[in-house]
């Protein structure tokens, strides 16, 4: 890994990010509809294309194939579960069995940072990431920003009354890590195979239960409407812009910045598994840092501590500690120690070899703010939280250099 200086007084940054403007320009975002992979994510990159250029930064679209959902092969590695468990009920248990099993590994492959060879059986679109490079291409040191300017589809599974209840029942003080809200997706078809194979009747039972429960809401979510998406992930989309602008009135020197806004995010980052494929292997593990934004307009900041739908990823000490540092010097308040058992553009690089790390943000709760819910507006983040995700990427930006 690549060593960082973190002793040395933090580099001279502009001053406080202008929360007029991220607002307006954020506000100017979320009335894009812009489902994963669809025209509307077109536009939306268009938009930013168009924001660039305004600031005086090149930037360009990048189109990919991607599939655009996560319910549909989630959903149907569950039903495949359901009618396994079904077969299995009606004394066909090799067949259940085989059902159970083939819808679970279906959907673990799904889960980032894996192959989702599931997906691949479906329909397919096209996601469109623009990529925005500034500073010396010809530097030693590539830090890449990253962020997503789709949005999400809402669902019941999102109600914010869930983690309130949560929250009363106890269960939400004690934990670091988020809830493993995938252990079930794919524990339902589990748990149908290993039932049949055992003859275990009650496993059984309850795998096909829980398949079709979550078959049911997989359908759900697909039915709903797609949110406005500003804290998830206008915010990072703005604070982009905002980094162009800054690096532009106080250039990084020694360093190459690619501001990397994804598409198809909300499909199990699709853009961000493109761009990887098609730029990787250009950029050497050993001189390019990965820093995403992930909804940085609730309450309080923080760095992640890890991720993973399934395993965890733990991100290592030595690219923390930059961020961790930075932030101290600058007075900025981190929430501890939280990891996420779900998974951020950021997981592809951090699988991929890469150091890195995720700024993000949660309220009191440990939440992200209106999550993938239809009061995500500009209106109800926090621009003060947002500034200071700004100001701590710059400032990690400008310590790497």
């Amino acid at each position: 890994m690549a060593s960082h200086t973190v002793g040395t007084p933090l580099p001279e940054a502009v001053g406080d990010p202008d929360q007029a403007w991220l607002r307006e320009r954020l506000e100017e975002l979320e009335r894009i509809h812009r489902p994963s992979a669809s025209e509307g994510e077109r536009r939306a990159a268009e938009w930013l294309v168009g924001q660039f250029r305004a600031l005086g930064a090149e930037a360009r679209i990048e189109a990919a194939p991607a599939h655009g959902t996560y319910w549909w092969p989630l959903g149907l590695g569950t039903a495949l579960g359901a009618l396994g468990g079904l077969t299995a009920r009606r004394g066909h248990r090799a067949l259940g069995a085989a059902l159970g099993a083939l819808g679970a590994a279906g959907i673990a492959s799904d889960f980032p940072p894996h192959q989702r060879r599931l997906r691949a059986l479906l329909p397919e679109r096209t996601t469109y990431n623009v990529v925005c490079e500034i500073g010396d291409p010809d530097a030693e040191r590539t830090i890449v920003i990253s962020g997503h300017h789709d949005a999400a589809h809402a669902g019941l599974v999102f109600h914010p009354a869930i983690p309130k209840i949560a929250d009363r029942l106890g269960l939400i003080e004690p934990i670091e890590t988020s809830p493993a809200l995938m252990a079930p997706v794919v524990g339902g078809p589990l748990l149908v195979a290993l039932g049949a194979l055992t003859k275990v009747k009650a496993l059984t039972r309850l795998g096909t239960a829980l398949a079709a429960t979550v078959t049911a809401a997989m359908v759900e979510i697909g039915a709903r409407q797609v949110v406005p998406g500003a804290n998830d992930n206008g915010t990072a989309v703005v604070s982009l812009l905002a980094l162009a602008r800054r690096l532009a009135e106080s250039p990084a020197p020694g360093v190459r910045v690619i501001l990397l806004s994804a598409g198809a995010e909300e499909s199990f980052s699709e853009g961000m598994k493109a761009f990887g494929e098609r730029h990787f292997e250009e950029l050497p593990a050993d001189s390019t840092f990965f820093l995403c934004l992930e909804s940085t307009g609730s309450p309080h900041l923080l760095v992640l501590r890890g991720e993973g739908f399934l395993k965890m990823y733990d991100y290592p000490a030595p690219a923390l500690e930059p961020l961790d540092t930075a932030a101290a010097e600058l007075g900025i308040w981190l929430y501890p120690n939280l990891r996420l058992h779900n998974g951020t553009d950021g997981l592809e690089a951090l699988a991929a070899g890469y150091e890195g790390a995720v700024i993000a943000s949660c309220d009191e709760l440990k939440q992200p703010s209106n999550y993938h819910w239809p009061n995500d507006l500009a209106e109800n983040v926090d621009f003060g939280t947002v500034a200071a995700g700004i100001r701590l990427a710059e400032a990690t930006i400008r310590r790497l250099a």
